[in-house]
């Protein structure tokens, strides 16, 4: 596992793209995308509030970032296979109870509702994946886990994400999961925390994505890319 550490979120999504595209090693995806792929990787952010939160190499502006963490937040009208915050404020559809209600669980609800009864709990955490319709969809949800923990007036995230689009869905990701911190915080009083960033197999989509890599590479002054990309992308030539 890699390891990065970074005191804003820009920092993080920049060395994370750098990490990828020359750690990184070619493979092609089941559903036929090229892809170069790294090995796990952990990022903490120390100031995950703290300006830049958006990287200005990133394809999304911040207005884009500000809306896609309201959606989050408080949810959209557009239809989706899934969308996080159904996962994280109303988990459940397809399960039913032994009574045969839906099962309908506001998980960040209970975030706040485990750490006011007892802010040392270890069992502040949301999960996203859903066994009943996620085995059979499509698109299922990249991200699975949500732990909150409360400690010395702060609350620090941690989360898991199974597969992470590193180059264009990361900088989304983590803004807008970081403003769930900063909402979960204002709601217990407490200040915000570090926010550590799991990617059990972190990615970036070499050809579909070409053209938001030159950003980041600026024609090999920043980045150096794997062959495979600079090839793909053609920019220096």
């Amino acid at each position: 596992m890699r390891c990065i550490r970074a005191h804003t979120l820009a920092s993080a999504h920049e060395q994370v793209v750098k990490m990828v595209l020359e750690k990184g090693t070619p493979l092609t995806t089941e559903n036929g995308e090229a892809t170069v792929e790294s090995e796990e990787v952990a990022i903490r952010v120390e100031q995950p509030g703290t300006p830049p939160m958006v990287s200005p190499s990133s394809r999304f502006s911040g207005r884009f970032m500000e809306q896609y963490a309201r959606d989050l937040i408080s949810g959209t009208g557009s239809v989706f296979e899934y969308d996080y915050h159904d996962r994280l404020f109303n988990w459940g559809e397809g399960l039913f109870s032994r009574d045969g209600s839906e099962i309908h669980s506001d998980q960040i609800a209970y975030i706040i509702r485990k750490i006011q009864e007892n802010p040392s709990t270890r069992r502040a955490i949301a999960i996203t994946w859903n066994p009943v319709r996620d085995q059979s969809l499509g698109d299922c949800p990249c991200l699975q886990l949500v732990q909150c923990v409360a400690r010395a007036g702060l609350l620090h995230m941690k989360v898991v994400f199974r597969s992470n689009d590193m180059l264009t869905a990361a900088g989304a990701n983590m803004f807008a999961l970081v403003s769930l911190q900063k909402h979960i915080a204002g709601k217990l009083g407490l200040g915000c925390g570090s926010y550590t960033h799991v990617s059990l197999v972190p990615h970036i989509y070499y050809v579909r994505d070409a053209a938001d890599i030159e950003p980041f590479c600026r024609r090999g002054e920043v980045i150096s890319p794997i062959p495979e990309v600079c090839r793909s992308c053609g920019k220096c030539r």
